[in-house]
């Protein structure tokens, strides 16, 4: 990871223009892809953990190579902190990257978001914080739906609450998600990370030895956004 990173290159000027039509219609409809068999196994094994767990739940969603799942659990020694990524191969190098130190807790978990995130929402989980770290924009405008807010999935991430952190090299990624959080009236910041910040990823790393711009998002879901007050006002 510690070749040269391209900029991120788009022929969007700006946010989509049929974001908004199909954040809605996911708003709308359920999403409905049957849970892989693999996938539900994963989550009952964590969910056995979380049943028991009384302090803050963090989820760190894309954890990759779980760099940032040790780094959260850090600094959040009060909280269980929960990396899920798909790839065995990215996990299989976590041992490098592991700090787990006296008091904290965190586990990785090899699983499909499609899924642990909808498994999640049913078993009524609610996150103190939500990380979704490099990358994913997908950045043509032909490939809107494979980003996370452009996908049928992402309603599932609005309903696990808490505070919801994510950073991207493309800012229009970012400004697409602030936008479709305003639709269930939920304020987002966006702003610059400085250059000496210190890193999450190995892939902000590599963006940051690439002098590349990058950028934050925050914003604080609400409390049950199963109840979308775009939709009930329809």
């Amino acid at each position: 990871m510690n070749s040269v990173s391209r900029p991120v290159t788009t022929n969007q000027n700006g946010n989509h223009d049929e974001l908004t039509a199909l954040v809605m219609r996911h708003l709308r409809s359920p999403f409905k892809k049957p849970i892989q068999e693999h996938n539900a196994e994963a989550f009952a094994e964590v969910q056995r953990l979380v049943a028991d767990w009384q302090g803050p739940l963090i989820l760190d969603s894309c954890c990759g190579v779980g760099e940032s799942t040790a780094r959260l659990a850090q600094e959040h020694p009060e909280a269980l902190v929960i990396g899920v990524d798909k790839s065995a191969h990215r996990l299989q190098r976590h041992a490098q990257y592991e700090q787990a130190g006296a008091g904290e807790r965190y586990i990785l978990v090899r699983a499909d978001l499609n899924d642990f995130w909808r498994l999640a929402v049913a078993a009524n989980w609610h996150l103190h914080k939500h990380y979704i770290l490099y990358p994913n924009p997908w950045p043509k405008a032909s490939h809107l739906s494979r980003r996370w807010h452009g996908s049928p999935v992402w309603p599932y991430v609005m309903a696990l609450g808490g505070e919801l952190v994510m950073r991207s090299n493309w800012v229009i990624y970012l400004t697409e998600v602030a936008a479709t959080l305003a639709l269930v009236n939920c304020s987002a910041s966006v702003k610059t990370l400085l250059a000496d910040n210190e890193p999450l990823t190995p892939f902000e790393r590599k963006y940051q030895n690439s002098n590349q711009q990058l950028w934050q998002l925050q914003a604080q879901l609400p409390e049950d956004s199963r109840y979308f007050s775009a939709i009930e006002a329809e």
